[in-house]
């Protein structure tokens, strides 16, 4: 049994601008660290096999649904002349990265123009099912992959969740709920995933199918407790809560059922279009078939070092280049 790291590489990458201050040479600098650090210790502390990048495509998402992401498109255009000249070089620093870890390692690189890496991270897990999985991400949109093969390690909260719970992953304790200071129980993740489903999400600018729902419901009013528990049978429960219709600040009529099929598309890693699954399936094979034989990665890693100024990283440039050395077999 193996164990593969799946990196949300642009997601690793870019919460350095969120957690690091400094000019912007130490922000680019501390991304890169960021980056490489995280693939080390998920390698060393999960005992890796092989590292998987995953990059993001355009996402057929948006064709499917209009609004995604737009909220995204609208904040950079919002952004000063000197935030967007350092959105740029992100993004060039970004690009030159992923180009180093494509033709300089032995790590497999996923991407595909309509593809996102939550695609391709969820398309190599369903390819490896007998294998175990750790997904290096602070995004919450993997909680629906958590299985006793799955994890994911958040670097930025240094947490490590599981199917058995929420871990430290300093103090190798379990996280402590702040409202009752008991560990913070397991992810329940077919339920995290209904809910998503049901409220939306507003980071993806994906509407809610039902706003204002309460997670437990009322004497006269059903919750998203009491529907999930009917999902299978769909009965009362169940159709009492997808049958009801809503009138948004347009004034036009939603049936809670139609918007939660489309966040379901949206949403679901197991439920993209057929279409969309087989591109997913593809890419994943290509990467499989094609493994990587790269020579001297270490020394490609020293001079990569060199060209950005990461010390830290050439100083122990063998521990580093360990997970990138790793082949796909």
């Amino acid at each position: 049994m193996k164990t593969y790291i799946l990196v949300d590489t642009a997601n690793t990458f870019f919460r350095a601008r969120h957690v690091i201050r400094g000019d912007l040479t130490t922000k680019i600098g501390m991304a890169l660290h960021i980056s490489l650090n995280s693939v080390k210790k998920a390698w060393n502390d999960f005992d890796g096999s092989h590292v998987v990048f995953c990059l993001e495509g355009r996402s057929w998402r948006k064709d499917f649904y209009e609004p995604y992401k737009r909220n995204r498109s609208e904040a950079r255009s919002a952004l000063t002349e000197k935030e967007q000249d350092e959105d740029k070089l992100f993004w060039e620093t970004f690009d030159l990265f992923n180009q180093f870890v494509a033709e300089k390692t032995n790590c497999s690189v996923l991407q595909h123009p309509e593809l996102e890496a939550d695609d391709l991270i969820a398309g190599w897990i369903q390819a490896h099912p007998k294998d175990n999985h750790v997904i290096v991400s602070t995004d919450g949109d993997f909680a629906q992959l958590i299985a006793p093969n799955v994890k994911q390690y958040n670097g930025v909260s240094n947490t490590i969740i599981t199917h058995e719970g929420y871990f430290d992953d300093k103090k190798k304790k379990p996280v402590l709920d702040k409202k009752t200071g008991e560990p913070k129980a397991a992810p329940n993740p077919a339920f995290m995933l209904f809910e998503k489903c049901m409220r939306g999400d507003t980071s993806d600018n994906v509407f809610s199918a039902y706003p204002g729902v309460r997670t437990k419901g009322t004497r006269n009013k059903v919750g998203l407790q009491e529907a999930f528990e009917d999902k299978d049978t769909k009965g009362f429960n169940w159709n009492n809560m997808m049958l009801q219709r809503w009138v948004d600040h347009n004034g036009q009529e939603h049936r809670v059922l139609d918007d939660y099929n489309r966040n379901v598309t949206l949403c679901d890693l197991s439920a993209q279009p057929e279409n969309i699954k087989h591109l997913i399936q593809d890419t994943v094979e290509n990467a499989i078939e094609n493994p990587k034989q790269v020579t001297q990665v270490g020394m490609k890693l020293m001079k990569f070092c060199a060209k950005w100024d990461l010390q830290r990283v050439s100083e122990q440039a063998q521990l580093y280049a360990e997970p990138l050395n790793g082949r796909y077999k």
